[in-house]
């Protein structure tokens, strides 16, 4: 046999080999890639942070303030936008520099700088059946409906009962 031949013969059967083992290397961990795609957004959305502190909104702020304000994104600059109802934002408003210090010391650093409100509504209809009314909004919304009980329409009077919870600052 020769050497040189058998040689020449294999090394076009080798580069195939190794160029198919480039393509194919069997199934792949796709963590670290759609970690790297995913980091950019999530940072720009607050990161866990964010997730954290949606999780933990009524342990960090009080049941009254988690039923009328939500904390809808973080910027990388530690600005919370907070989605709130628009009975309340005067009074979030004045007590921001307390939810600030609060959140801040919830997760133990400087995670928020200051508190940007929004009015409007909250991402859920009803708070979580966790989330009490404020005692206030819980008593008005009870004179509202003793008020819209003599209505026979019902659909007026569930009309009228969703204005006046907005009105309120509860949810229906």
């Amino acid at each position: 046999m020769n050497p040189e031949r058998d040689v020449a013969n294999d090394s076009p059967r080798l580069i195939v080999q190794a160029r198919e083992s480039e393509r194919y290397r069997g199934f792949r961990a796709v963590g670290v890639t759609v970690s790297k795609l995913a980091a950019p957004i999530v940072a720009r959305r607050g990161g866990g942070i964010l997730v954290r502190l949606k999780a933990e909104w009524a342990a960090i702020v009080g049941a009254d303030w988690a039923a009328v304000a939500w904390p809808s994104a973080l910027g990388p600059d530690g600005v919370l936008k907070l989605r709130a109802a628009s009975t309340a934002a005067p009074e979030l408003q004045h007590r921001a520099p307390l939810l600030v210090e609060g959140i801040n010391v919830f997760f133990g650093r400087p995670v928020v700088t200051r508190l940007v409100l929004v009015q409007g509504p909250l991402p859920f209809d009803s708070p979580p059946s966790d989330l009490p009314l404020p005692t206030a909004v819980a008593e008005e919304a009870a004179a509202l409906d003793e008020r819209l009980s003599s209505i026979t329409d019902l659909q007026l009077r569930a009309a009228l009962s969703r204005f006046g919870r907005v009105v309120i600052g509860g949810r229906s």
